[in-house]
């Protein structure tokens, strides 16, 4: 049996470096975790049932409160801010986003969820002495609603690039270059609103970033040369024994060429092809007639849909599309005569549900000649006008770029520092306010609107728009189940735009918040320049209008529209007085009275 070593008296005496012994060590470790321990659960006693001492929320104090006083201090503290407008800019221009239309609300209740009570976590119980935890606000997020804003402030600071265009005049053609364009990253700017939500008062950059055109230079000049050949030569058709021509020049006005899958891909108008050989047809042809509407006693009543026999349009652009490329006896298309079913029967029309009148406004303005030629011309395109659920209404598309050929004329423009001017199409902004605030009465989505720069006070402050072409549009989109048709009434000193459909809103109302952010109207100009148009400056201001819509008697939803308005100066006609040089004295003469006599005085005129 083998006994073990006896212990060595060494063991227990002191090391002579000063090191102590293993054992020894291991029992001072013991001794100095339990202390450890003991400080540990005296901190975990000491954090009570309340959240950690120290808890901050967006800067807010709750350390040591409940969880039910800790939503109360934070409700209260942070309601006005949670429904302040976010500030941000996008291009450096400033854009106001209210949390309630981007769907963003503060979840009290989430933020301080199962954060009171006994702390074990270490790290949770060190940082009440360095400060406490500081908490991120819970932020709930309407994801559709902040997708419709951003879509929003991205259609007003989109510049999209431009695709390069193939332009046909006659049988010139060309080729317009594309160009870059930038557009707002919408994926980032959701992320970084809901970011700036509740956690900085700064400005939020909304991000935008370089898009690129689809379609290549070296495409576009491929298509140019399909035009080239499209027009190089007439298109002869042939229908029940009758022989007509298409010639180039209408080719031409019915191409045109739509960017897709990076190419300019070509297509024809079979209506303006048509209308080229109409007369030659006549004698073998029976107009037909859509459907449409006339109001009698307040009422829209259908008016019925008729056949036609002849040429259908869209078989004689397919036809004439396919021997474009061709040359001498080939660029010849056979057209059947056959039974043109309206574009909408009389059947459709019925089933559309326009049935009543949705919204009507008139808009007056001061007679001036440009004034009626230009609004009647832009109410004679609108008026007939029917949209399908889902279609979009443009304005610009309706009335067509504002040409003499078009049948506009010079009038007064709003120009550069908020100074009239004179250029083609003057006055046509008073029809896109009429059509626009009969679409707001109507309920229908607003897609696209814009103010004129400065308030012309003849229209209400922040409900009218105007247009420009290739700048900016007006537009807003059917977003009801029914089809909606808009009328105008065209007099010398007004235009009125009704809208026929069916109601979804009992009632629409129009609510004017006060006047912000006023600026002084700047100092009066002098224009000496035949060309000059008098007119009285005003302020600039913001200012919000609140659309109220009314279901069953109670406000079911509410959109703020903001608008700003630069200020504008008094612009007198003549020479600046302070400028013009002194008249020489004259003495008054004396008349047979012995009084001076009255020189005569010349007041200013105001232009016409």
């Amino acid at each position: 049996m083998t006994s073990s070593a006896p212990t060595s008296l060494a063991e227990d005496l002191p090391d002579p470096s000063g090191r102590r012994s293993g054992p020894r060590w291991g029992l001072w470790a013991g001794v100095g975790a339990a202390a450890v321990a003991v400080v540990y659960l005296g901190l975990v006693a000491g954090t009570g049932d309340g959240l950690p001492r120290g808890t901050t929320v967006a800067g807010v104090e709750v350390g040591g409160m409940s969880e039910t006083e800790a939503v109360a201090t934070l409700t209260k503290a942070l309601g006005a801010q949670a429904e302040a407008p976010i500030p941000a800019t996008v291009n450096g221009d400033p854009v106001s986003i209210a949390p309630d239309s981007a769907g963003l609300s503060f979840d009290a209740e989430a933020t301080v969820a199962g954060l009171s009570g006994r702390i074990w976590n270490p790290l949770t119980l060190l940082s009440q002495f360095t400060g406490g935890p500081v908490l991120d606000p819970v932020v709930d997020v309407d994801q559709a609603r902040l997708d419709e804003t951003v879509k929003g402030i991205a259609a007003d600071a989109d510049a999209p690039a431009q695709e390069p265009a193939v332009v046909v005049k006659g049988v010139s053609v060309t080729v317009t270059p594309g160009a870059k364009g930038t557009v707002v990253d919408q994926d980032a700017a959701k992320a970084a609103v809901t970011a700036a939500y509740l956690r900085t008062k700064d400005p939020v950059t909304i991000p935008v970033v370089e898009a690129d055109p689809t379609v290549s230079d070296d495409a576009a000049q491929q298509a140019a040369d399909k035009a080239a050949a499209a027009v190089s030569a007439p298109v002869v058709v042939t229908a029940s024994g009758i022989q007509a021509t298409i010639p180039p020049a209408s080719i031409a006005k019915a191409l045109s060429f739509t960017a897709k899958d990076g190419a300019l891909v070509p297509a024809l108008d079979g209506t303006v092809l048509r209308a080229a050989i109409a007369a030659r047809l006549a004698s073998v042809e029976t107009p037909g007639r859509d459907a449409t509407w006339n109001v009698a006693s307040g009422k829209p009543v259908v008016v019925p849909s008729k056949v036609g026999r002849g040429v259908n349009p869209e078989l004689l652009a397919t036809g004439v599309l396919g021997v474009l490329d061709k040359s001498g006896a080939e660029r010849t298309v056979v057209a059947q005569i056959g039974a043109i079913p309206p574009k909408l029967s009389t059947e459709q029309a019925k089933a559309l549900g326009v049935t009543e009148q949705m919204s009507t406004f008139t808009q007056h303005f001061p007679y001036a000649a440009y004034r009626v030629q230009n609004i009647g011309q832009a109410a004679k395109r609108i008026n007939r006008t029917l949209l399908l659920p889902g279609q979009t209404f443009s304005l610009n598309d309706t009335l067509k770029e504002r040409t003499v050929a078009n049948g506009y004329t010079k009038g007064f423009v709003v120009g550069p520092g908020g100074v009239f001017k004179e250029d083609l199409g003057g006055g046509v902004s008073t029809s896109a306010t009429a059509t626009w605030t009969a679409a707001f009465y109507a309920g229908l989505q607003r897609v696209h609107t814009q103010a004129h720069s400065i308030w012309i006070p003849r229209y209400r402050a922040g409900l009218e728009a105007t247009v420009a072409w290739g700048q900016f549009d007006m537009s807003f989109k059917n977003d009801t189940p029914h089809a909606v048709l808009i009328t105008t009434i065209m007099k010398n000193t007004s235009i009125t735009v009704q809208i026929w459909g069916t109601k979804v809103y009992d009632d629409i109302k129009a609510v004017s918040g006060p006047r912000y952010s006023q600026t002084a109207t700047p100092a009066t100009q002098y224009d000496s320049t035949a060309t000059c148009h008098a007119q009285s400056g005003q302020p600039g201001f913001s200012i919000d209008v609140f659309r109220v819509f009314i279901k069953d008697g109670a406000e079911v939803k509410r959109e703020k529209i903001t608008t700003r308005y630069r200020p504008s100066p008094t612009v007198k006609c003549g020479v600046d007085p302070a400028k013009a040089s002194p008249s020489p004295t004259v003495s008054p003469t004396t008349s047979g009275t012995g009084k001076p006599s009255a020189s005569p005085t010349t007041s200013p005129t105001k232009p016409a």
